[in-house]
Formats: C-alpha cells, sequence, structure tokens
C-alpha cells in the first residue's frame, strides 16, 4: 500500500499540471451533466413493511386522486373572547379565506368548517382542512404565499388566524449562512495551527473541489437534492481532514531535510495509507444505513458514502499536485530557507508531548477518569425514548406552534395526533355491516375519544376514518392506543372478514421510531463489525480494533446522554433555545452512529497509524505513544475543533432535528476526540505496552500484510540507489 501510494504521490506531483487539469475538466463535465440531467423526483418518505406504509399505499391505490401522501394545511380560526366564530362578520372571513386559497396554485380541496363541523363545542375555533394535489417538498413559494395572504387578510376584527399543516414546512437548503461560517471558522482554526495561509487555504481549496464533484455526481446520476445533505456536510469534513493530515506529514518530511518530491511523495504514502483506511471505514458506515431498510436513509448514505470516496482521490492526487505548485508557500515562514531544515523538534507541538507523557506515567488514574466520567454523561442514555415532534416542538413564534395550541385548547390534545384507520373489506359479504363493526370496536377502545363517519370509496370494498385519541401525538399513551387498536385486528379479522389498518403521521411516527430502535442492534454489529475486521488489518492487532471500537461506543454514548439530558430532561434547554421537551427525534441515534463512527475512526488511524509506524520503525510501545502525539496531535486537535465549530453552527436553528443533530455531533466530536482517542487511547496502549500490537500467527498468515507505515520505502530507496550505481566490466 505504502509503495503504490508513494509512486502515486511522485507522479502526481511530477505531472501535477495534467493532475489539476483532469480534476477541473471533472469539475467542470460532471457540473454540465448535473445541469442537463432532468429534476429527479423526490421518492418521499416511505416505511416498507410497517403497517401505516401499507395503509398509504391502499389508499393511493383504491382512492384514486386522493392524495394521501399529498401537502396539507389548517387554516385555525380563534374569534376574540367572549364571541363565536359562527357570527356573521366572522363566518364572511373565513369563508373569505377559504375562497383566496381555492383560487391559488396546487389547490387540491377544501373543506368548509360549517359544513364539516369543524367548530369547537364552544363555537370559538374552527378550522378549515386544505389538501393540496402535490406534496410538500413540491410545494411552491407562491402557493405558501396565497396561503400566508389568506389567514393575514382575515385576521380584521379581532380574529386570529394560525395555520398548521406540512404545507409550510421548511425545505432544508444549502450553501446557506451555516455552511460559510463553518468554513470561515475552519479557515481561523487552519491558519492557526499552521502558521501559513497557503497551507490554510489548501484544504480548503481541496475539500470543495471534492463537495463540487460530489453533489455534480449525486444530481447527474438523478438522485434528489433531499440526499444531499449528508453528503455535504460528511464531504466538507473528512475532505478538510484528509488535506490536512496530509499536508501536516508533508510539512514533516521537508522539516526532516527532504526535497520537495520526495516529501510528497513520503506524506502520500504514510498519512495517505491512513487516508484511505480511514476513508474506508467511514463508507462502511455510511453504506451501512441500507440495513435499516428505509429507501431515502439507503440513498443518502450511498450519496454521501460516495462523496466521502470522493474526497479519498482528491487527498491522494490533487493535494500531491497543489503541493507541488506551492512547494514552499504552505511551509512556516521560518522554514523557507534554502539552509538546511531543522531538527522536527522545532515544529513539534510541545503541549501534546507533554500531555502523552503525563498519560504514559499515569495511564491507570488517566483511562479510570475518563471512563467513569463519559460513563455518568452517558447514564441519561437508560431513558431514552424516541418519537418524531411535529408542530409542538416548534418555537412560539412559529404560526404552526400558536396553531397546534389552539387546536389542543379548544379540541384536545389528542385533536393533533390524528389516527387514519383502513378498513379493507374486499370480498367481505356485507361490508357497510363489517365497517360499522369496525368503528364500533375503535370507538370504544379506552382511549379514544371520537370516530368519525366512515368514507368509502367509489368501489365500496374500502372505508377509512378518523379516530381522535384523548392524549397528544407525542404521548406515551397515543403508542400505546395504537398498539392496542392494531391488536384488535386480528379479532375484527375473524368476526366481519375485515382487514383493519391504522395510519395518520401519528402513527407513521410510531412506526418510524419503531424501525429505527429495532435496526439499532444489528447496524451497530455490521458497521463496527466490518470496521474491526479493517482495523485489525490495519494495525495487525487484535487489542487495538477492540479498543477502537469500545471508545467509540463510550463517546456516542456520552453524546445521546447529553442529547437525552438537553431535550428529553429538559437541562440547560433555556440556553440553547429548546422550546419543548419531548422525545429524541428517532433518527438521531442512527445518523449519530454513522457520522460520529466515520469521523472517530479518521481520528483513531490518523494518531495510532503514526505510533504504530514509530513502534515498527524500533521504538519502544511508551516512545511510539509520545511520538505519534508529538507528530499528529497538533492536527487531529485542529481537525476536531474545526468540526466542533462547524457542528455548534447548526445548534442556533429552530428546527428540532438540525439543533439536535447540532449539538450532538459537536458534543459526540469533543468526547470522541480528546477524551477517548487523545486520553484514553494512550493510557490503554500505555498499559498494554507491547502486548497492544500482538496478533496470533494463524491470523497473521491470513490477513494481508499492507504496508501502511512506510517500512518498505526504506528497502526500495537502497535498491533504486543500487540499480543507479554503475557496474564495473
Amino acid at each position: 500500500m505504502a509503495t503504490f501510494l508513494y509512486r502515486l504521490g511522485r507522479l502526481a506531483f511530477r505531472k501535477r499540471r495534467y493532475v489539476a487539469l483532469l480534476w477541473i475538466a471533472a469539475l467542470v463535465g460532471l457540473g454540465l451533466a448535473a445541469g442537463a440531467a432532468p429534476k429527479a423526483a423526490d421518492d418521499g418518505f416511505s416505511m416498507p413493511g410497517t403497517q401505516s406504509q401499507q395503509a398509504f399505499d391502499l389508499l393511493n391505490q383504491r382512492f384514486p386522486g386522493s392524495k394521501a401522501d399529498g401537502a396539507g394545511a389548517r387554516l385555525v380560526f380563534v374569534a376574540p373572547q367572549g364571541h363565536q366564530v359562527s357570527e356573521p362578520q366572522y363566518k364572511a372571513l373565513i369563508e373569505q379565506a377559504i375562497g383566496e386559497v381555492s383560487a391559488g396554485p396546487q389547490f387540491g380541496s377544501a373543506v368548509d368548517p360549517f359544513v364539516a363541523h369543524a367548530v369547537s363545542p364552544d363555537g370559538s375555533t374552527a378550522y378549515a382542512s386544505i389538501n393540496y394535489s402535490a406534496k410538500n417538498s413540491d410545494i411552491t413559494s407562491a402557493t405558501t404565499t396565497v396561503l400566508k395572504d389568506a389567514a393575514q387578510h382575515a385576521q380584521t376584527d379581532g380574529m386570529s388566524v394560525e395555520i398548521a399543516g406540512n404545507a409550510l414546512q421548511a425545505k432544508p437548503e444549502m450553501g446557506g449562512a451555516t455552511e460559510v461560517i463553518g468554513i470561515a471558522l475552519a479557515a481561523v482554526v487552519l491558519i492557526i495551527t499552521f502558521g501559513s495561509l497557503v497551507a490554510a487555504g489548501l484544504p480548503l481549496l481541496t475539500a470543495l473541489i471534492g463537495i463540487g464533484a460530489g453533489m455534480a455526481a449525486i444530481m447527474a446520476i438523478g438522485m434528489s437534492t433531499t440526499t444531499t445533505t449528508l453528503a455535504m456536510m460528511l464531504g466538507l469534513a473528512v475532505g478538510i481532514d484528509y488535506a490536512v493530515f496530509i499536508v501536516s506529514r508533508y510539512r514533516t518530511e521537508r522539516a526532516q531535510g527532504r526535497d520537495a518530491q520526495e516529501a510528497v511523495a513520503r506524506a502520500t504514502a504514510t498519512a495517505g495509507s491512513a487516508v484511505v483506511f480511514a476513508g474506508l471505514t467511514v463508507v462502511i458506515a455510511l453504506a451501512g444505513l441500507a440495513v435499516i431498510g428505509i429507501p431515502v436513509l439507503t440513498k443518502m448514505g450511498l450519496a454521501a458514502a460516495g462523496t466521502v470516496a470522493v474526497a479519498v482521490l482528491v487527498a491522494l492526487t490533487l493535494v500531491p499536485a497543489l503541493l507541488g505548485f506551492c512547494q514552499r508557500l504552505v511551509l512556516p515562514r521560518k522554514l523557507r530557507s534554502p539552509q538546511p531544515m531543522p531538527a522536527p523538534e522545532s515544529v513539534a507541538t510541545p503541549m501534546g508531548t507533554r500531555w502523552a507523557r503525563f498519560i504514559v506515567r499515569r495511564p491507570l488514574p488517566v483511562l479510570l477518569l475518563g471512563v467513569l466520567g463519559l460513563a455518568v454523561l452517558a447514564a441519561p442514555l437508560l431513558d431514552l425514548k424516541m418519537g418524531m415532534p411535529g408542530d409542538e416542538s416548534q418555537p412560539t413564534s412559529t404560526t404552526q406552534r400558536r396553531a397546534y395550541d389552539d387546536l389542543s385548547r379548544a379540541f384536545g390534545p389528542g385533536f393533533n395526533g390524528p389516527l387514519t384507520v383502513v378498513v379493507d373489506v374486499q370480498g367481505v359479504a356485507d361490508p357497510q355491516a363489517a365497517v360499522q363493526r369496525v368503528a364500533a370496536t375503535v370507538s370504544g377502545t379506552h382511549g379514544v375519544v371520537s370516530v368519525s363517519p366512515a368514507r368509502f370509496n367509489q368501489a365500496g370494498d374500502t372505508a377509512m376514518f378518523i379516530a381522535t385519541p384523548s392524549t397528544g401525538p407525542s404521548a406515551d399513551a397515543t403508542k400505546d392506543l395504537v398498539n392496542t387498536i392494531r391488536g384488535e385486528a386480528g379479532a375484527l379479522k375473524s368476526d366481519t372478514g375485515a382487514t383493519l389498518l391504522v395510519s395518520g403521521t401519528t402513527a407513521m411516527n410510531i412506526d418510524v421510531s419503531q424501525k429505527m430502535s429495532d435496526a439499532l442492534i444489528p447496524y451497530l454489529a455490521v458497521v463496527v463489525g466490518l470496521a474491526f475486521l479493517l482495523l485489525m488489518v490495519v494495525f495487525r492487532s487484535l487489542l487495538v480494533p477492540l479498543k477502537a471500537a469500545l471508545g467509540f461506543l463510550l463517546s456516542v454514548s456520552a453524546a445521546l446522554g447529553v442529547i437525552v439530558a438537553v431535550f428529553q430532561w429538559g437541562w440547560l434547554a433555556d440556553v440553547i433555545g429548546v422550546h419543548q421537551t419531548g422525545p429524541v427525534v428517532s433518527m438521531m441515534p442512527i445518523f449519530m452512529i454513522g457520522v460520529v463512527f466515520g469521523l472517530a475512526m479518521d481520528y483513531e488511524v490518523f494518531l495510532v497509524t503514526r505510533m504504530r509506524e514509530a513502534y515498527v520503525h524500533g521504538e519502544s510501545a511508551h516512545e511510539s505513544i509520545v511520538t505519534g502525539f508529538r507528530q499528529n496531535a497538533r492536527v487531529v486537535t485542529a481537525a476536531a475543533v474545526i468540526m466542533i465549530a462547524v457542528f455548534s453552527g447548526f445548534i442556533g436553528t429552530s428546527e428540532a432535528m438540525i439543533k439536535m443533530m447540532g449539538l450532538g455531533l459537536a458534543a459526540a466530536v469533543f468526547f470522541d476526540a480528546f477524551v477517548v482517542r487523545m486520553t484514553i487511547v494512550p493510557a490503554v496502549l500505555a498499559l498494554l505496552g507491547d502486548r497492544a500490537w500482538w496478533l496470533p500467527r494463524r491470523l497473521a498468515k491470513i490477513l494481508p500484510a499492507i504496508d501502511i507505515e512506510g517500512s518498505g520505502l526504506a528497502q526500495d530507496a537502497v535498491e533504486e540507489e543500487r540499480e543507479a550505481v554503475p557496474v564495473a566490466p
């Protein structure tokens, strides 16, 4: 591996103009292909194998044109205190608002609240249900403008009008202020780390080129933009990290007196080997999202994995080529003179060296303190409750949250989480009687407040009705109610021949949470298992990969514990702007495991391969730990600080999922980089000594021997010198 990458780096250095032109051509070509590709259709969010998805599919099949997954909105009208919405002046305003929306684009249907009996018992509140002909991801700004204007025009004579529903759901945007701030912070950290504007700018430039190529490729092959969010976030992260490690190793090689070409080749051979295997672990973690069985998550994982692969290619080819263009400009100013380079100690990180020596002297207390600290932080994880927060988690400044509160006060908390009950009576002798029996059974179930009249399709073989629970959509009692109704389906099938299915947004969210919970252990087993095998090949050790996997579990558990404490228990909720505590978003643990695992293995590979390199080249087990820190601690610290700064920028957003991801990822990177990789890992290696690098002989024979430390480079250099010496006749 090291020999191949050595030759690749030297080739990229020599042919740097061609390499740069090839990447520019690839970027332009992919950009043109992405621009020419037809707009990808939004696949929506489907949950194959769940009852709620089965019910959605049945509704779309048996109720043509109903658009069960279409966008919807509710205009919620509240009369002034002491008045009722049925009074003539307010009734006229309500009808006017419905008329305005009906005349707007993408309109499907609307229900007059006075016809549909959508008025609260005290007469103070009414709501108009509006259905659109498009999915919420396809709703245009013109449509939402008409909806907002209609609500605003009706807010006269003291009546308030709020808007609920997914038609106003914000679409994720790329390239916004958050990304710009993150890149700016990354630039500041890199300038401080390298002491050179060129050295700081090179990783940013190559990372942006990698992201551009990856995003263009994703769009060119027809994947929707909803799959690119994770790809862009990780592409930026690993793109910077990989370039930083190769540039840093190049500077170290130059500090040892090697010329530019040799330094580039050796940096690509050694740090590049770590990049390859770190990239493989990230790809494994992302591609492993396919285990969950949710199509949109599978596509997101594969898109992100492809972007990471592009970042690896950029680091191994474009970075060496660009180093050829700025051979001395990436060095600190004091090292740019043509005089002999100083010893590597002069460019070392004193703090990292002192910290490593401290840990080597006192490994057991450091290990115990680190493990116990993370275990305490992980304790709240035992109370983890997963769900899909809705409008109740929005800030009170949003119209969606105010509409949610108005409906809860007027109709009860369960009104915001209605259950759609679908009854399949195809082949049943008396469909009407069967549906009445099902509706009566559901109505009599404890926790159901009301049941709407059943509505049949044209063929008369399918009916649907709405069951309103007494509790809110994220309450445990609502989840129990859904399971209870579904449990009654078997007996009803035997008695009436009808098949009962429970769906709707609330049921779908419950199914998402359950599927995520069920997939968590298999996903962990696949990702950690494959990565363990890969790291065993990299480090030629059993204990080092085991330590790496256990350390990751500690850091991700502590980060999830922080999420539970803040978003579920409410600790420091006001400080970061959490307006409503509740269950943790169902996708959070899976996403955190995938993203954090990739970044954690990056830090593990970059730091520990440098230790192994020193060990293989003759240093003792303890000396190799200090050497690894001396060479790589500063750049690992810089990479971690960049990621923490970038992820922390998302904490200030109003979206619960994004805020949660920002805090969770920032905490996870901090715990993994500084507590696990730079504290617990050296403590464990110090305690194990030479045993850390032990591998059974049978395994050593089976596993491929991959030289990632560059130990074969010296022998190759000697052979090349011998070949270059003329043989005497």
